[in-house]
């Protein structure tokens, strides 16, 4: 189900990469993550990641980079070169869209907004929940609201020992 809240990538190559990656990891019973895509020291990288209930395993990875890596070339959709990398999200997952904030509910997550909120941009604490729009955390024992349009960048923040619950 596609939420009218998640952030849109403007990008009309991007959101074509996109595209053809849903449809494999769909068919493999993934999720795409995130995807970027820019100038690195060693040239120009496409970094897709990627999640399954239990995770990721090495060979996912080099399974769906093969069949993405065929795909584009096909399609013919970047015209100069590029290293196709893909990975698994890690321990600090990234938060891209609504239904990533209600699947970890009861999480630790480290959140930093666009603009301040009560004077400060960046937020760790209790993922509490989602409802309306809003992320509700409980930070240092005190509720805190956050509108899910303010974000710009969100993670799941590992604790050793805790799996990230406490």
């Amino acid at each position: 189900m596609k939420n009218t809240a998640e952030p849109v990538n403007a990008d009309p190559l991007i959101q074509e990469i996109s595209r053809l990656a849903e449809e494999i990891l769909t068919s493999e019973k993934m999720e795409l993550v995130d995807i970027t895509f820019r100038r690195e020291a060693p040239g120009w990288v496409l970094r897709i990641l990627i999640d399954k209930p239990g995770g990721v395993s090495i060979d996912d990875c080099t399974f769906i980079s093969r069949q993405l890596g065929d795909v584009l070339d096909v399609k013919d959709l970047i015209h100069y070169p590029y290293h196709l990398e893909v990975s698994s999200p890690g321990l600090n997952r990234p938060l891209k869209k609504e239904a990533d904030f209600k699947r970890f509910i009861g999480e630790y997550v480290v959140i930093k907004t666009a603009a301040p909120i009560d004077g400060r941009k960046t937020f760790k604490g209790k993922l509490s929940a989602f409802q309306d729009n809003i992320v509700h955390l409980i930070v240092e024992g005190n509720p805190i609201t956050i509108p899910y349009a303010m974000i710009e960048k969100a993670n799941i923040e590992y604790r050793l020992g805790t799996k990230g619950k406490q």
